[in-house]
């Protein structure tokens, strides 16, 4: 009889499941932010959310849950049900790095659905406006002329900022003193106030920052200038070639997702992409969309596990541990 029950429910789950991903979405879904509020994650999702509940039909909830890196808030992203309802946003730092860094208890590839590519952003090198140095020349010889390490905030170990000191210490010969936050948004309100002295930051969390004189800006980490911000030069023109790292984003479900919620999600995160008043909202903070054939959730996943394998050697050989 056991037996016979457990094959009874087992039949309704597999009918129920096309049914259930059919109504999805019937109640607002939280997409949980492992950043602090303020900070460029939280503002890209933000902007990003607003247009996909106009068509999804439902609410779409940001909830910021920090820690760890990140690793807490995806932590419950992947231990959510598999309904639709709980997303995983994150970038190079939680999705990559962590697992170079942390004892996740879960697998970044295994244990997560792709959905879709979100914008990216080149790296900024900046400092706080009581540094003397004009370039990024100057800047690097006054960092080497510290008695004592420079002090560069970050959102915290394996994040994006923090890949970005790592790398900028390995290309520069210069030690940096990291100071972890629970994002960089925190992290550039201490910059801002000449509490640290610089942040290897997101474009998105410095430029509005640098614009207003609050902060310096010496370099961005690509191979061409940001269209909004074109007077800043990239690492190539100011004398640091080859220093490139973009931090790009994206949203995940937990693994087991019906397929057809996973599209659903896709879908409405394109239409947001392909929306005019969104585009402008992220190009102004210096992200760069993803191209027409960059959208699909096969091509999120590709990139996942290439970053993993380009950045895990890097960041282990560096000994990153867990604050």
């Amino acid at each position: 009889m056991r037996r016979l029950f457990g094959a009874v429910v087992m039949a309704l789950a597999v009918c129920l499941v096309p049914a259930f991903a059919d109504t999805y979405p019937s109640r607002p879904i939280t997409v949980i932010v492992p950043f602090a509020a303020g900070g460029p994650s939280d503002a890209m999702m933000r902007i990003l959310a607003e247009h996909m509940r106009q068509t999804l039909g439902q609410p779409v909830l940001v909830e910021n849950v920090t820690g760890a890196g990140g690793s807490i808030g995806v932590g419950r992203a992947v231990r959510s049900r598999p309904d639709g309802y709980t997303v995983s946003f994150g970038h190079l730092g939680t999705h990559v790095a962590n697992g170079a860094v942390y004892r996740l208890g879960y697998d970044l590839v295994a244990d997560l659905e792709p959905v879709v590519l979100l914008p990216s952003n080149p790296m900024i090198i900046v400092s706080k406006t009581s540094v003397p140095a004009k370039s990024l020349s100057e800047f690097i010889a006054w960092l080497k002329a510290q008695p004592n390490p420079a002090s560069a905030g970050t959102a915290g170990n394996g994040s994006g900022s923090h890949i970005a000191g790592l790398y900028f210490e390995q290309v520069t010969g210069i030690k940096l003193q990291y100071v972890p936050y629970r994002g960089t948004g925190p992290a550039m309100n201490d910059l801002v106030g000449g509490q640290i002295d610089l942040i290897v930051d997101q474009t998105s969390n410095a430029i509005n920052q640098v614009r207003a004189g609050m902060i310096r800006a010496y370099a961005v980490t690509d191979a061409r200038r940001l269209a909004t911000a074109p007077e800043i030069p990239t690492t190539d023109e100011a004398g640091l070639a080859g220093f490139h790292m973009t931090l790009w984003s994206g949203l995940w479900l937990p693994k087991g997702t019906a397929t057809e919620i996973v599209e659903t999600l896709n879908a409405a995160a394109v239409a947001a992409l392909n929306d005019a008043d969104v585009q402008n909202q992220l190009k102004n903070l210096g992200l760069q969309m993803p191209g027409p054939d960059q959208r699909a959730p096969e091509v999120l996943g590709t990139l996942q596990r290439a970053e993993i394998a380009k950045w895990w050697p890097m960041i282990r050989a560096a000994g990153v541990v867990p604050e």
